[in-house]
């Protein structure tokens, strides 16, 4: 597969990303594979191109993008989801499921957090592997592009309104 990969973080103006070719990721346990169809990008994505967030939060290379729209491929042993499934992966990727937030509905405060493009490998490429539990099912009546940009800002809102 090809994807964006960032070796160092940089102003964008210096183009730190380079496109790679890349084996496919391989999914762990209670992984989905999703072929990528759309990806979004917005400031946070800039914010870790230009390492602008905790370093310390996260190893290079990594593949940036949190908007993403795609295709299962695969899923685990009892999943809900299925193959061909058109899905969404947000910027939370994964939380601890044990602190005080997470047992209090509150995950988006989880004290130990993963996250989509940044401390894991996100949409800026083929492929992607993501936790089953933080993929979401997307509604058919939103083109990929239409739809892309409300796994962030989107779902900030929707948590507000909840």
């Amino acid at each position: 597969m090809y994807a964006q990969l960032l070796h160092e973080c940089r102003p964008v103006t210096e183009k730190p990303l380079v496109l790679t070719e890349m084996d496919k990721p391989e999914t762990g346990e209670g992984d989905v594979l999703i072929k990528v169809q759309a990806c979004g990008i917005c400031r946070t994505d800039l914010h870790v191109v230009e390492g602008e967030l905790d370093p310390a939060r996260y190893q290079l290379p990594v593949i940036p993008g949190h908007q993403v729209v795609g295709i299962i491929e695969s899923t685990p042993v009892g999943s809900a989801l299925w193959p061909g499934q058109r899905v969404g992966v947000p910027w939370l990727n994964a939380t601890c499921g044990r602190c005080r937030f997470c047992l209090s509905a509150r995950e988006n405060l989880c004290e130990n957090p993963e996250f989509t493009g940044w401390t894991r490998n996100g949409g800026f490429a083929e492929y992607l592997a993501a936790p089953a539990g933080f993929v979401y099912e997307l509604p058919p009546a939103l083109s990929d592009v239409e739809v892309a940009p409300l796994l962030c800002a989107g779902i900030i809102g929707y948590r507000c309104l909840r």
